[in-house]
């Protein structure tokens, strides 16, 4: 072996890990193994240049990325070695953070987090309740507010550049929001990352001994930071500088959601001793897909260059198939998958249908379902939106926090109470005058002067029998949340609610998986030496509610139907893209603006899913708004080498031999379906 590669990478992978001189920037490409280089570098700190693991902190965007980070490095170090690894997402950090600092940052012990339900209710409530109901939508202003705590700004500052009176007014509900939330002792998403930066700005204490604690940082999917995270990973490395920042500037398509994908260049600015890398041999794709996806990209000149290439081998050309119409084009590809399914023997977990929208995978769904074709679908219920889930965590979040005004709306009268909405509204508007929460409003003396005394008392008592429970949640966490829904009697609760006793019975295992799950949790905890109790169950349980809803494992035997975007960071065999038109991809809201490039890197990012074969779909005309429209190839397929796409279909003249082979093929599959059902 080459004696400057390590481990078995080649020599850019092998550079990356090595590099610890300056901070470190590594380009790297689609599939070109920069979690490998992550992990990697992890263990090369640690049994190469002695680095203790506590002080080693790798941060990511989502769950399954640092779940596969920390299983590789489990393969790799002793438990001994690993001991205190810190691998992480980005809020996840935060939260770890928060949780040694609270009390600097104005919050009490038992602190809460909003996820983005229990912050609408909240905006909806301080709207609901203002002169601005009919001007200003909650969801509205929940995405607006998001984005000016995502890009640091305050009330104050947000007010003092506000350009008209709809965003003084909004600046107004902010600084209520956030009010709100701190007489709650609660945080939202956002505050996760946003405190942090605010306490490491303001105090010097702070931000030394974190300093000092993050010897090494390594962040994954650096394109994607926004303000508040590039912040928190200045703040973190300081002046030393000790980080490998691993990103793709070609896969930058989440400015829609506050991704600053200039974070990169800023680097440089900030870190005037910025090493590069560029990692472009992939690991993943034929070399046809690859041609396609360079050739895309290149137009992209706000990206940096990159030459993907692989050793896998050359690859197909990649089929263009123009269908009549999208429920023709739905058609042909269930027809598609179908027929390689049978012909090549290929597993239906190998298919992926990639689409702009979520609109157009109804059509698709249809399809497949009448060739009975097996398939998942991104986007459906995940576990912790079940409603019996949430109420679990709501009465778990009061054993802790009974200031949740989110929380104790939602149990208040979960199950029935006889507390109606009369009594919740005038409470609220006492709570409001007082500026504090509603379990506050509702124990207080004053709370008599707006409410019957029948009210007062079904008041009192249920925030007497919460008490009751909070005063034993020391003892053993998990017993007193069984023993809240045992005293609630939920299993009866949920037999009122459902039509028959089997839903019922299925609402009531999903809360029993629940409370496994949190057992499981506090026995992994204590068995790696952390203390799990109440508060700190709560808030982890939210944090993997609000990062974790769409990435329960799926082990099914199925094709995938999921958007672009959420298609970025996995791989299939066989990805059919529907819908290559000009207003689908590009969309039309993007052509005439700088978002023209961001289409560009989606349509690249589709391509690069990958790795045997690809097949672009198209109309020759599709329905808008109840009328028939033409339509127009997208542009994109222009920019890809003729000699790469093989035209279908439509208008398409096919040799007669090719015609009749695929109707062979076709037919086969049919008869092997049926046989086989």
């Amino acid at each position: 072996m080459n004696p400057d590669q390590y481990q078995g990478l080649n020599a850019q992978q092998s550079a990356a890990v090595r590099h610890l001189d300056t901070p470190l920037l590594v380009l790297a490409g689609a599939g070109s193994g920069k979690t490998r280089v992550i992990t990697e570098k992890i263990v090369y700190l640690i049994e190469k240049k002695g680095i203790p693991a506590c002080h080693i902190f790798a941060v990511t965007f989502t769950n399954k990325a640092a779940k596969e980070m920390a299983a590789r490095t489990t393969e790799r170090l002793t438990p001994e070695r690993r001991r205190g690894l810190n691998i992480s997402t980005f809020h996840t950090l935060g939260l770890n953070f928060i949780r040694r600092e609270y009390a600097a940052m104005g919050l009490r012990t038992g602190f809460t987090v909003f996820d983005a339900d229990d912050s609408l209710a909240l905006f909806k409530s301080l709207i609901g309740h203002s002169e601005y109901k009919d001007i200003i939508e909650p969801k509205a202003a929940q995405w607006q507010i998001s984005q000016w705590k995502n890009d640091l700004r305050t009330p104050q500052t947000c007010f003092e550049q506000a350009e008209d009176e709809e965003a003084r007014t909004l600046t107004g509900i902010y600084d209520q929001y956030q009010r709100q939330l701190a007489a709650c002792n609660a945080l939202d998403f956002d505050d996760l990352i946003g405190r942090p930066v605010e306490l490491l700005q303001q105090d010097d204490a702070v931000r030394e001994r974190w300093q000092a604690r993050v010897r090494y940082l390594l962040v994954d999917e650096y394109q994607d930071t926004n303000t508040t995270q590039y912040e928190l990973v200045r703040l973190l490395v300081g002046k030393l500088g000790a980080l490998t920042a691993v990103g793709d500037d070609h896969q930058s398509i989440y400015a829609w959601r506050g991704a600053r994908p200039e974070n990169l260049n800023r680097l440089a600015v900030d870190f005037p001793n910025l090493s590069r890398i560029k990692l472009e041999q992939n690991y993943r794709s034929v070399n046809s897909i690859l041609q396609a996806a360079n050739y895309l990209i290149a137009l992209d000149t706000t990206t940096q260059a990159k030459q993907l290439w692989s050793n896998i081998g050359a690859g197909e050309p990649h089929r263009v198939i123009i269908c009549a119409t999208a429920e023709d084009e739905a058609e042909r590809i269930a027809t598609e998958i179908l027929h390689r399914h049978f012909r090549a023997q290929t597993e239906y977990r190998d298919f992926a249908v990639l689409y702009r929208g979520n609109h157009q995978a109804r059509l698709i769904e249809q399809a497949l379902r009448k060739l009975n074709i097996p398939y998942s679908l991104t986007g459906g219920q995940s576990f912790f939106e079940r409603a019996e889930i949430k109420d679990g965590m709501s009465y778990l979040k009061l054993l802790v926090n009974p200031d949740d005004d989110a929380a104790f709306l939602r149990v208040i009268n979960t199950p029935r109470r006889e507390i109606g909405p009369t009594t919740i509204e005038k409470l609220g508007g006492y709570a409001r005058e007082r500026r504090s929460s509603l379990y506050q409003a509702a124990r207080s003396m004053g709370i008599q002067t707006v409410l019957d005394a029948r009210a007062c008392d079904r008041l009192q008592r249920f925030c007497v029998w919460l008490e009751g429970m909070r005063n034993q949640r020391d003892t053993d966490a998990i017993g007193v949340i069984r023993q809240v829904f045992a005293a609630i009697d939920y299993p009866a609760y949920l037999r009122e609610q459902e039509t028959t006793p089997k839903a019922a019975d299925r609402r009531w295992q999903n809360i029993e998986e629940w409370l496994d799950w949190l057992a499981k949790i506090s026995e992994t905890s204590a068995e790696a030496g952390e203390i799990m109790d109440l508060p700190t169950l709560a808030q982890r349980m939210t944090l993997l509610g609000i990062l974790d809803q769409q990435t329960r494992e799926k082990d099914s035997n199925a094709v995938a139907l999921l958007t672009l975007h959420a298609a970025k960071g996995l791989e299939f065999g066989h990805v059919f893209m529907a819908g290559m038109e000009e207003e689908i991809l590009p969309h039309r809201d993007c052509v005439d603006d700088d978002r023209l490039s961001e289409e560009r890197r989606l349509c690249f990012v589709g391509i690069t899913r990958a790795r045997l074969s690809l097949t672009f779909t198209l109309t020759k005309r599709r329905r808008r708004y109840g009328e028939w429209l033409d339509t127009t190839p997208s542009r994109f397929l222009n920019d890809i080498p003729a000699e790469l796409l093989h035209w279908q279909g439509e208008g398409i003249e096919q040799p007669k031999a090719v015609t009749q082979a695929q109707g062979r093929d076709h037919l086969a599959g049919i008869r092997a379906m049926l046989g086989k059902s």
